[in-house]
């Protein structure tokens, strides 16, 4: 078991209980050794967990303490915060706004060594005229994905030729600098990648499709005839 799941665990195991358990009895559920729970205990203490222990009696969360509800690691701790600047920088502004109220929320819970952490972390996110221009375009491609709505669109190819698409969106993919509308195309009969960069004018259509074994996202990362326009 990795240990930031073992230290959730742990903390479950505390909080569940009004009386205290001993390191034997932690180290038979979670089975580990003794030695390990004395170094899981000192961490959550560290960490700012208000667990008393007690020679021959055991451990148990102080009374009326508040624990929150997850328990991270450090390179956890940066992935997720990175994570949320990303969605918040590169998506639209409904899904921005919800990664930085969740950000927020774990900043809050932080210990002071993770939130000295996080004002070292190496990567920057920008928010560049480009982002911002497809921010709109964002939410309504993932409306369309979640609401299986058909999706008219003006589109110019890899070639510069331009048309105009009905298409049947099944994911957008992020592929490093640039996004796609993952889609099935009436006008194509099959799957295309459509760039958001040479979109215009998309349009939510008040048709519905359905997708099936042979028309999804999962069939299209097994097939081998897919292209990109």
């Amino acid at each position: 078991m990795a240990k930031s799941r073992r230290l959730f665990e742990l903390v479950n195991l505390l909080r569940g209980r009004r009386t205290a358990i001993t390191a034997h009895a932690l180290a038979e559920v979670l089975e580990v050794s003794e030695r390990t729970i004395y170094r899981d205990i000192s961490a959550l203490m560290t960490a700012g967990v208000a667990i008393e222990g007690e020679a021959g009696v055991g451990y148990r969360l102080r009374s009326g303490s508040h624990v929150p509800p997850l328990m991270f690691d450090a390179d956890e701790v940066l992935a997720l915060i990175l994570g949320l600047r990303m969605v918040s920088a590169q998506t639209d502004a409904e899904l921005a706004e919800a990664a930085q109220g969740a950000e927020r929320r774990i900043r809050a819970v932080l210990p002071e060594g993770l939130k000295r952490a996080l004002e070292a972390l190496p990567y920057h996110i920008p928010i560049t005229d480009r982002s911002r221009a497809l921010s709109s375009m964002h939410g309504l491609l993932r409306c369309a994905v979640r609401e299986k709505l058909k999706l008219r669109l003006a589109y110019i190819d890899k070639n510069g030729e331009a048309s105009v698409r009905t298409v049947w969106p099944l994911a957008i993919l992020g592929w490093g600098d640039r996004w796609t509308v993952l889609a099935w195309c009436e006008l194509r009969e099959g799957y295309r990648n459509f760039r958001l960069d040479r979109v215009a004018d998309p349009l939510l259509l008040a048709a519905h499709f359905e997708t099936a074994a042979d028309l999804s996202y999962a069939h299209y990362l097994s097939s081998r005839d897919f292209c990109a326009d």
